[in-house]
């Protein structure tokens, strides 16, 4: 059975459908450039779910063409001109759709909104009409295994099943289900965090303003609310881990305690501070506050007073918001661990694309990545932005992190952060059993450079060689680094413990270039300066491998300014001996060169160039003859046409190391260690 849309519907409330629509849309987005998502009936115009996912997803379809009727003009449609009037219109609605993309995904009726009888039949009706294969959600919670099994059982019989997915599971329920081995039905555990509110759930329910924090801030849950009713030595003996504090503005006793309890190792650390009524914060304790050059603990100030804060924070329910960066990962990574994707993906006519978009590409790393957990170590744990990135990871499931530092300095830091890193393995160079051992064998590495036992004990105290040696003895896997290194920093390190690969004298590096439709690769654009003939045809070399990492099949150009034969002089003779000597060291490489930009990226130029050549106009790893040119037109082309450009990735290793920019952000971060455990998957 193979299908173009799935419709997805769920039991009962509160059943996880949101959650189980982002799993299905991520599994799809590395294949499918245009993915639309269409709900028939919304409760109104205002529609969460279709907001988060065409934003977050970067979805194809208006938010107006995602739905045909809110609640109210369903009913009244149904009163007036009956069932047939609807499905009419959501059937034209639908076709459109599926006219103008390549995959729709859509969401059914909730139980919320009608009787189960109401919902049920108007779910198989547009499923049916639809075409739809159908994945069906079954709400385990507070149901016995037995219960869940006729469930299940009566799921089994609904024509163009696709799947089944039994979210909320307890524990034990999950074990006793799991032992049937269920061929189509795939089990959720329940994560309560996923039912959390967030502190932006709270600014936005609420109407406050932000006094202190940022705004990664506001992604920062809540597990309950703590009124400060008692006197501080009291109060503070309360709190508990991720408690909003709601306090009176005038209680300063209690709003500095609480800032006092955050940075104190002894205490739990509180989310936010919730201020209440209409008094201002005094001036000296504002002027306390702005002399923190960073303050942990974010601040929201409303003119309600304390029991009406409470009243309403109590109301709040859940949500997923395209920035809620810490839920998202937490769901993706659940979906991830739990999920048979590969069998769901044989049942779809899921053939890829031609069209490779950026985000199609970055959905691509994770499906990489997944494929065998890499462990990843960094060495610079002391950056916020490196904890929160790890957050990110450990909880999409995709690689293993070993965080460099003290287990209790870097938690605590996380704490402060309001984040979970908690499955990650830390060591402490200093006082870790392996660096004498470390030391020992890099100085038997470099005795003969002159290197002393003492010279290399203090090098090992250095966060970037000893992971460069965690990854040469194969303690982690690959390493990632630079976010307050400098590039010679983490290079120094893997050229004297990691070396080159065998028959690659040389480190280089490439840029993944993500254009509009389609992924290129650079090359050297960041390491060598002016490389030999025979150097430029091991970075062709190494590039191609990198692309094969990426599943992209290489066809190299080695770029000059004339091509074929057309031309002459010292840096067009460099390229043709160099292409020579590619093609030796690879015969079976799709390379040709010298070929110049334009004939090497577009076919019509090519085929009045070089209309023999397999490669020109379908080039899609660009070596570049020198460092000058390579830079220059990777910034040109990254600043000109908006392409992302991802790198510089590090290659010609023996083991992947790479190098962040200092200005690095957390998503680039996340790819970059994405990246790197895809290469590393290729060394086991």
């Amino acid at each position: 059975m193979n299908t173009k849309n799935i419709y997805i519907s769920s039991n009962t409330s509160r059943s996880g459908t949101l959650f189980i629509t982002m799993g299905i849309i991520q599994l799809l987005k590395s294949k499918m450039s245009k993915i639309a998502f269409y709900c028939p009936v919304v409760i109104d115009e205002k529609n969460n779910d279709i907001e988060f996912v065409r934003e977050y997803f970067h979805l194809s379809n208006s938010f107006s063409s995602a739905f045909t009727f809110t609640l109210k003009t369903f009913e009244n449609t149904l009163n007036t001109s009956g069932g047939d009037e609807i499905l009419a219109r959501c059937l034209k609605d639908y076709k459109k759709l599926e006219k103008e993309n390549d995959f729709v995904i859509c969401q059914g009726l909730s139980k919320e909104l009608y009787p189960s009888f109401v919902v049920d039949d108007f779910n198989t009706i547009f499923s049916s009409n639809f075409s739809s294969s159908h994945i069906d959600i079954i709400n385990a919670h507070s149901k016995t295994s037995d219960q869940i099994i006729e469930e299940i059982r009566s799921e089994q019989k609904r024509k163009n099943l696709l799947s089944i997915f039994v979210n909320r599971l307890d524990e034990t329920t999950f074990d006793e289900l799991k032992s049937k081995n269920y061929q189509n039905v795939n089990l959720l555990m329940e994560d309560k965090e996923l039912d959390l509110i967030s502190l932006l759930d709270v600014k936005e329910y609420l109407g406050c303003e932000q006094i202190f924090g940022s705004s990664d801030d506001l992604n920062k849950v809540i597990k309950s609310t703590r009124i400060a009713a008692m006197n501080l030595e009291h109060f503070i003996c309360h709190i508990e881990d991720s408690d909003l504090v709601i306090v009176p503005s005038d209680r300063v006793d209690i709003i500095l305690g609480s800032l006092l309890a955050l940075y104190s190792k002894n205490y739990p650390a509180i989310t936010a501070i919730l201020l209440s009524g209409d008094v201002e914060i005094p001036q000296s304790i504002m002027k306390l506050f702005d002399g923190f050059d960073k303050l942990n603990i974010p601040m929201l100030k409303t003119k309600l007073n304390t029991y009406e804060s409470a009243l309403k924070v109590s109301q709040i329910s859940s949500s997923i918001r395209p920035h809620s960066k810490r839920k998202i990962a937490l769901a993706l990574g659940l979906f991830n661990k739990s999920v048979n994707k590969e069998l769901i993906l044989e049942k779809i006519d899921s053939s890829s694309s031609k069209v490779v978009t950026p985000k199609m590409f970055e959905y691509k790393l994770f499906e990489l990545a997944s494929r065998k957990k890499m462990n990843i170590v960094l060495n610079e744990a002391d950056d916020d932005r490196i904890l929160r990135a790890t957050e990110i990871l450990l909880r999409q499931e995709v690689v293993d992190i070993t965080l460099l530092g003290i287990k209790e300095e870097i938690l605590h830091q996380a704490s402060l952060l309001g984040i979970d890193i908690s499955k990650a393995k830390f060591v402490d160079p200093h006082s870790s059993s392996l660096k004498e051992a470390y030391s020992k064998e890099f100085y038997e590495m470099r005795k003969a450079k002159g290197l002393s036992l003492d010279a290399a004990r203090d090098a090992l105290e250095h966060y970037n060689y000893f992971a460069t040696m965690m990854v040469y003895k194969k303690d982690a896997d690959a390493m990632v680094s630079g976010a307050t290194h400098t590039t010679a920093d983490t290079i120094r390190p893997a050229l004297q413990i990691i070396k080159t690969s065998k028959g690659i004298d040389l480190v280089s590096s490439v840029f993944l270039m993500l254009m509009s439709e389609e992924v290129l690769i650079y090359a050297d654009c960041a390491i060598n300066q002016s490389p030999s003939s025979k150097e430029l045809a091991q970075i062709a070399i190494s590039s191609a491998t990198t692309a094969k990492a990426f599943d992209i099949e290489p066809k190299v150009a080695m770029l000059s300014y004339s091509s074929g034969d057309s031309g002459s002089g010292e840096m067009v003779e460099k390229v043709k001996e160099a292409t020579k000597i590619a093609h030796e060291l690879d015969s079976k490489l799709l390379l040709d060169g010298p070929l110049q930009y334009d004939a090497a990226t577009i076919e019509k130029i090519a085929k009045k160039k070089m209309p023999s050549s397999k490669v020109a106009g379908n080039a899609n790893v660009l070596i570049f003859p020198d460092l000058n040119t390579g830079n220059n037109t990777y910034k040109a082309v990254q600043r000109s046409s908006g392409a992302i450009a991802i790198g510089p990735i590090l290659q010609g290793l023996n083991a992947p190391i790479n190098d962040l920019s200092r200005g690095c952000e957390i998503e680039d971060i996340v790819n970059t260690v994405l990246i790197t455990a895809i290469q590393a998957q290729e060394r086991v």
